[in-house]
């Protein structure tokens, strides 16, 4: 898939799919683009699991934190990535290893990397990169 632009159909079916939400890189922080982000997705309706290994077991807006993937209990449809870009390639890895995967995986703003992404979609996984959930929502006038 050409991550250059994505059709909006593309970007509202993943939205719309989605019910479950790791959001890696979770910060307890209000001015952390994350935790607003978070609380966006919250807002919305989505059931988020923040996962940040540095803040497991505690709580950001009311979830308790998760140090992995692989410990929230319950399967997600989508992996939010708040990590530098260099790191997609592991997150990649991971989603594949869990027991049930997830059908998307959405590198935040400036996260992009084209290997991990082919890796993902060779595993059956949607990838959106370089966008931003809560900027896409409202502009696809949910």
């Amino acid at each position: 898939m050409n991550h250059d632009s994505y059709d909006p159909a593309y970007i509202s079916s993943i939205l719309k799919d989605t019910k479950t939400i790791a959001l890696l890189g979770a910060s307890p922080n209000p001015d952390r683009p994350s935790n607003r982000v978070m609380a966006f997705l919250l807002s919305k309706g989505y059931r988020v699991f923040p996962v940040n290994p540095g803040q497991a077991g505690k709580q950001i807006l009311g979830q308790t934190v998760y140090a992995k993937l692989e410990d929230v209990p319950q399967p997600v449809d989508l992996i939010d990535v708040f990590r530098a870009a260099e790191y997609l390639d592991g997150v990649v890895d991971e989603a594949i290893a869990l027991d049930t995967k997830p059908k998307a995986i959405w590198g935040q703003l400036l996260v992009r990397d084209d290997k991990a992404a082919a890796k993902a979609e060779a595993a059956g996984i949607k990838v959106v990169m370089d966008r931003c959930p809560a900027i896409e929502y409202p502009r696809l006038d949910f």
